[in-house]
C-alpha cells in the first residue's frame, strides 16, 4: 500500500477554497505566519507569494513620476486549446491544463507587444505584486550588463575591486564575469530538499526563514557572505549559486552609490512606464535580497520581457544598452553549463544571469523557484511573464510541462492568422 500522501492539485490547493487570512481576524488555523514556515509550507505559500510584504520587511522599487505605458490588447480566445507533448510525456497537454499542472498564479502572453493573454488563476490579481524568487537574478544582472555597457563596471575586474571585504571570502580571487555567469567554485550547495545545505544558512542569515529560538549564528546578506570558502578553481564550470546574486548586488551598490531597490528604479523600473511599485525583501540590516526578493506586478514583468524582447527599447527610449542584451542573448560557454548536469536543458546556456536556450528561436528567459517565469521569444516576438505556487521548489518540477508549451505557443503565434 502507498502511504505517500498526496498533495492537493491546484483547484484544492487555491488559497480561497483553503480560506487562508480569511476573516478579522481568521481562525488562527487559516493564518499564514512568517515565524512558522508559511513562507515554504505548501499550501500556505500558495497565499504568501503574493502577500511577501505582510509577512516580511520591503522597500519599494519606485516605478517613477511617469505616465503609464499601456500594453494594447489583442485578446485570443484560441490559446487554451493548443496542444502539446509534455518533456517525457506520451499523452499531448492543453494549454489551460499545463497552468493547473504548474500552479499558475497569473499569466500575461505578450505578441509583437499586445496582450493576447492573461489569466489569473490564483490569488494574485491584476494590481497586486508576487515574488518573483530568481527572476530577481535576472534583473540585478540586467542592471549590472548595463552598467557595464556604459563603462561604470568592469567585468573582467576581480570582486575585490568593488568590494575588498570579500578579501578573505571565496570570492576573493574572482572576477566580476565570473560572478555574473556563475562559473564561481564555493563552498555552498543550493540543495533545497537537503535541510543541511547551506542555501538554507544563507537564508537564516538574510531573514528569508524564520531562525529558530536562541539564534545566535550569522545576521545579514553581507556577513554571511565574508564566511564563504572556495571549493575548488573559479571559471572551470557553471554552478547554480544564489549568493553570486548577493554579491552583485553589493557591487552595484558600490558602483552606483545607491541602494538595490534605488539602482533598480532609477535605471530599469522608472523607465518601463510601469503600472505598480515593485518591492524588494530586506534583511535586519536594510539590505536587499539580491538573489530573490523581487516583487512585481504581473503585466510590469512582462513589460520588462517586452524591453529585452526589443534589444533594450521600450517606453520610447532605450532603457538598457542594446550591447548589453545582445550579450545576454548569445549566450554562454555551452561546454560550463553541461557539466552541471541539467537533463532536462540541453544545449543550454548562462549568460548575465540569464538562461539562454540557443533553440531555433533564440529565446532566454528568467527562471525562480516554484514557477517564476519570465521567457522571451524573439524570433516568435513573443513574451510569457508567469507566476506560480508550485509545491516543489526546483524548475525541475515545472519544466516538462512549461518548456514545450511556450514553445508550442510560440509556433502557434507564429502561424495563426
Amino acid at each position: 500500500m502507498n502511504n505517500t500522501p498526496q498533495i492537493p492539485d491546484a483547484a484544492a490547493s487555491h488559497p480561497a477554497a483553503q480560506r487562508w487570512m480569511v476573516g478579522s481576524p481568521p481562525p488562527r488555523d487559516r493564518q499564514v505566519r512568517f515565524a512558522e514556515g508559511g513562507l515554504f509550507t505548501f499550501p500556505q505559500l500558495r497565499w504568501a507569494f503574493s502577500n511577501i510584504r505582510q509577512l516580511m520587511p520591503t522597500v519599494n522599487v519606485w516605478r517613477g513620476h511617469g505616465p503609464l505605458r499601456p500594453l494594447p490588447r489583442a485578446d485570443r480566445e484560441d490559446i487554451d486549446a493548443i496542444e502539446f507533448l509534455p518533456l517525457g510525456g506520451t499523452q499531448p497537454m492543453r494549454w489551460d491544463a499545463s497552468l493547473a499542472a504548474n500552479y499558475t498564479d497569473g499569466i500575461v502572453v505578450l505578441h509583437r507587444g499586445r496582450i493576447v493573454y492573461e489569466r489569473y488563476p490564483g490569488v494574485l490579481q491584476a494590481h497586486g505584486q508576487h515574488i518573483g524568487w530568481s527572476v530577481t537574478k535576472s534583473l540585478v544582472a540586467t542592471l549590472a550588463a548595463s552598467l557595464a555597457a556604459d563603462g561604470l563596471l568592469d567585468t573582467s575586474a576581480p570582486v575585490t575591486q568593488y568590494v575588498p571585504e570579500l578579501a578573505v571570502s571565496g570570492w576573493g580571487n574572482a572576477t566580476v564575469r565570473q560572478v555574473l555567469d556563475m562559473t564561481t567554485a564555493l563552498q555552498f550547495s543550493e540543495e533545497y530538499v537537503n535541510p543541511n545545505a547551506e542555501v538554507w544558512t544563507h537564508a537564516r542569515a538574510g531573514g528569508i526563514v524564520p531562525r529558530p529560538a536562541g539564534y545566535d549564528g550569522i545576521d545579514g546578506f553581507c556577513a554571511y557572505l565574508q564566511t564563504v570558502k572556495s571549493n575548488g578553481e573559479h571559471g572551470r564550470g557553471f554552478t547554480y549559486r544564489t549568493i553570486n546574486t548577493d554579491v552583485l548586488g553589493w557591487i552595484v551598490r558600490r558602483i552606483t552609490g545607491l541602494s538595490l531597490s534605488e539602482a533598480l528604479s532609477q535605471r530599469i523600473w522608472s523607465q518601463l512606464g510601469a503600472e505598480q511599485d515593485a518591492y524588494m525583501t530586506l534583511d535586519a540590516e536594510g539590505t536587499e535580497f539580491a538573489g530573490g526578493g523581487f516583487n512585481g506586478a504581473l503585466r510590469d514583468m512582462a513589460r520588462f520581457g517586452e524591453m529585452m524582447r526589443g534589444e533594450g527599447w521600450f517606453n520610447g527610449r532605450q532603457v538598457v544598452p542594446t550591447a548589453a542584451i545582445d550579450d545576454i542573448r548569445t549566450g554562454g560557454d555551452r561546454a560550463h553549463f553541461a557539466s552541471a548536469g541539467y537533463a532536462l536543458l540541453p544545449g543550454w546556456s548562462y549568460r548575465n544571469m540569464w538562461w539562454v536556450t540557443h533553440n531555433a528561436h533564440g529565446a532566454f528567459m528568467a527562471r525562480g523557484i516554484h514557477g517564476q517565469n519570465v521567457y522571451v521569444d524573439p524570433f516568435a516576438e513573443m513574451v510569457i511573464a508567469r507566476f506560480a505556487s508550485h509545491p516543489m521548489a526546483a524548475s525541475m518540477h515545472t519544466d516538462p510541462t512549461t518548456l514545450p508549451a511556450y514553445h508550442a505557443l510560440a509556433r502557434y503565434l507564429i502561424s495563426a492568422p
